[in-house]
């Protein structure tokens, strides 16, 4: 009895607090939910607006991909209209996609950064087009740097390979002999499975060979 006394004490006293407490979290659940729905609901609109974008992207119409056809928004229009959801999210992807297919690199860049990189496949894909994008500048340290990002941002055998490629490719064509040699090694002994693994033995014995001829050329 007398704990139920100080109980209802405790609960005359302090009954409006409470209420005011209980009632905020359930007005706080409450629009949690409105604003899912309307995500929801938002995000279901951009897929019906990102089909034909898309369809446009496979048959290399990239300006009506980006830019829309009049009837159906293209991949810029959707990323700001649906900026907050899961579809408009992948358009800013693709947006950055087409601007680098078009050689508009900086505008790509712009695009592929403002990508939230959730997944990482898709993720991966847009750090290292970031990196196409700036060896298409002449910007090869940033290129290499770009793709050695996405290779560890991967961390799979499909894409970390890839990217790898990439970076000793560029590595080697400016005669950095050494860097490429090490990245060429690891594909053989970490991902050897892989497309580039099975081909890595050339690369490493073409390296092999320009890093001895520059050895022997080179003033005693």
């Amino acid at each position: 009895e007398e704990t139920l006394t100080k109980t209802e004490q405790f609960l005359e006293k302090n009954y409006k607090s409470l209420l005011i407490a209980l009632g905020t979290i359930v007005l706080l659940v409450g629009l949690f939910w409105l604003g899912r729905m309307y995500l929801i609901s938002k995000n279901n609109e951009a897929q019906a607006q990102m089909y034909q974008a898309e369809r446009y992207l496979e048959m290399d119409s990239l300006n009506l991909a980006l830019y829309g056809d009049g009837n159906y928004l293209g991949f810029i229009d959707i990323s700001k209209d649906y900026k907050f959801t899961k579809t408009g999210n992948l358009a800013v992807y693709s947006a950055g996609i087409c601007l680098l297919h078009l050689g508009q690199y900086e505008e790509a860049l712009e695009y592929l950064n403002k990508y939230s990189k959730k997944d990482k496949v898709l993720g991966s894909l847009a750090i290292g087009a970031s990196g196409d994008a700036y060896i298409e500048m002449g910007e090869t340290d940033k290129g290499i740097s770009k793709y050695l990002e996405a290779a560890e941002y991967a961390d799979n055998s499909f894409n970390t390979p890839l990217f790898l490629m990439k970076a000793a490719e560029i590595y080697e064509l400016e005669g950095r002999y050494a860097d490429a040699m090490k990245i060429y090694l690891r594909i053989r002994d970490e991902y050897p499975e892989s497309t580039e693994g099975t081909s890595i033995e050339k690369y490493i014995a073409r390296v092999e060979l320009l890093m001895n001829c520059l050895l022997y050329t080179s003033p005693s």
